[in-house]
């Protein structure tokens, strides 16, 4: 190893904070054979996005690093750690660190997909304010799983993301289970009762309130009109509101044509 390696092996303490900012790898992997440098220098030293992947790979193969909880956590947020680690280490987070791994901007894109997972699987259990930051923050994916999932305090930040689309919203129309007050939010919000495929939908669900489907019904095309009525997965309560504005639709349509003809 060359002189600055050696300098900063043997760096006193006052000098290593300066160091971690040096651009040298050398200088880098010196510092990590300094007596001297310690846990707290290392996550320092973790939040800069430059270092390169053989560098962390010289981290993750020390276990006096590795086997602190924060290291485990300043590693699977860097950009570049080794995939393999990386996908090993996200498993090993706490709940609310996967939370903010799932948003984090700069992260490998693998290893926040794995944080993804790992936190839909956990979403049932998590309290209401890691909810609510998901709702406020977290990816698309996340926030149709919010959906489904209907806690009444989260559901309007949900409903109001830019991030939920249309098809999140028509998969939890789908669903059998879907909370009752799920749907009615959703027929009676703005910008999802306003989307033709969502009405459609919330058209074939028993849990749609009355007022909703009638206010629905008159921008229904008389084809779809023709197939909601006679579809066995509309609710029958619904049938002869639906044939009613079908009739006046095709006797309108008739009328029509009868003056049209005059």
């Amino acid at each position: 190893m060359g002189t600055d390696w050696q300098r900063a092996r043997t760096a006193p303490q006052e000098e290593i904070t300066v160091l971690l900012h040096d651009a040298s790898e050398e200088v880098l992997e010196g510092l990590l054979e300094n007596p001297l440098f310690q846990e707290t220098h290392l996550c320092l030293l973790l939040g800069r996005k430059d270092l390169t992947s053989l560098f962390l790979e010289k981290i993750t193969s020390r276990r006096e690093w590795t086997g602190s909880y924060r290291v485990k956590r300043a590693l699977a947020f860097h950009p570049r750690v080794p995939l393999t680690f990386g996908m090993s280490l996200v498993r090993e987070l706490y709940v609310p660190d996967l939370v903010l791994l799932t948003f984090a901007p700069s992260g490998n894109p693998a290893v926040r997909h794995l944080a993804e997972e790992l936190v839909l699987v956990r979403l049932p259990q998590l309290p209401t304010a890691e909810k609510m930051k998901l709702a406020r923050r977290g990816p698309g994916r996340i926030k149709g799983a919010l959906l489904i999932d209907g806690n009444q305090e989260v559901l309007p930040a949900v409903l109001d993301s830019p991030l939920l689309n249309e098809g999140h919203v028509l998969k939890a129309l789908s669903r059998i289970a879907l909370p009752g007050h799920v749907v009615v939010a959703i027929a009676n919000h703005g910008r999802w009762s306003s989307i033709y495929a969502v009405r459609l939908a919330l058209l074939r669900n028993a849990q749609t309130p009355l007022a909703r489907v009638l206010a629905f019904l008159p921008g229904i095309s008389v084809t779809d009109l023709r197939i909601l009525s006679t579809s066995a997965s509309v609710p029958s309560k619904f049938q002869p509101h639906i044939r009613r504005e079908l009739t006046n639709r095709v006797q309108c349509g008739s009328a029509k044509q009868r003056g049209s003809r005059i």
